[in-house]
């Protein structure tokens, strides 16, 4: 009997998706079947910042025509629903930590550009202290050993203690993350920022600003998921009879 399978008969659990018994440890709470659904986004997006598109005549959206971005480009894998996001709340919210390396095996399948560094987003040191791990530096560790590129985790800090994006509009992200990040010893590297999920870019916009107002010479931004652009605006308006589980559940795209 493989190990995955003789851990799982000794540490059952339920599908939160299917509610099905899981059958598979390395994705367990999560089933073998439903994991298999996590699809890789083909449609249209703009090819800089990566927000879905409804038009496959549009290859850049009007916002990266209007401002140029501090990143090359932003790279993920699907988007942020279903099995997908359920996955990144287990691994987030609920601290299942065996989730980070089937997830950065899905980053794999993405062309990732030759680059010096692995770099990821980073926690505030409060935030770090009350759920004592990042997970974006756990996916980061899981590429780091696949692709062989070394990964830093002393070269950008956040510096701002900052509320939770969630219940902001767009523009107060961005406002909120301004001036949150400070980058070091990245002169002339070519950087690989790894994040889990991109709802208004603002975080990754403000990390790649940093590195490279300390002498990076380009930042890539790598994802897990991207919300869709009506998410963004469900998120402000959710309705406070919502019970408080419910409303956590859907804390994915909050630092």
């Amino acid at each position: 009997m493989p190990l995955s399978q003789l851990l799982n008969l000794f540490f059952p659990s339920r599908c939160p998706l299917c509610f099905n018994n899981s059958d598979a440890f390395q994705f367990s709470p999560i089933c073998s079947f439903c994991w298999a659904g996590i699809d890789k986004y083909i449609g249209p997006a703009c090819k800089i910042c990566g927000i879905p598109s409804i038009s496959e005549q549009t290859s850049i959206c009007g916002e990266c025509l209007k401002t140029k971005q501090p990143f090359s480009r932003i790279i993920y894998y699907g988007l942020y629903d279903s099995s997908l996001k359920k996955a990144i709340h287990l691994l987030k919210f609920r601290g299942i930590k065996r989730l980070a390396k089937p997830l950065s095996r899905l980053l794999l399948e993405l062309p990732i550009p030759e680059s010096d560094l692995i770099i990821p987003v980073p926690l505030h040191l409060k935030k770090l202290r009350e759920r004592e791990f990042n997970q974006t530096a756990l996916i980061g560790s899981w590429l780091s050993k696949e692709l062989n590129i070394p990964i830093k985790i002393d070269n950008l800090f956040k510096i701002k203690e900052t509320p939770p994006q969630t219940m902001l509009r767009r523009k107060e992200r961005l406002e909120n993350m301004k001036n949150a990040f400070f980058a070091t010893g990245v002169m002339n590297a070519d950087i690989l920022l790894i994040d889990d999920v991109i709802t208004s870019g603002a975080t990754v916009r403000e990390c790649s600003k940093s590195l490279i107002q300390k002498g990076a010479k380009s930042v890539t931004v790598l994802a897990l998921a991207h919300s869709r652009p009506t998410d963004l605006k469900a998120e402000v308006s959710i309705n406070p009879n919502i019970p408080e589980f419910s409303i956590n559940q859907d804390k994915g795209s909050a630092e």
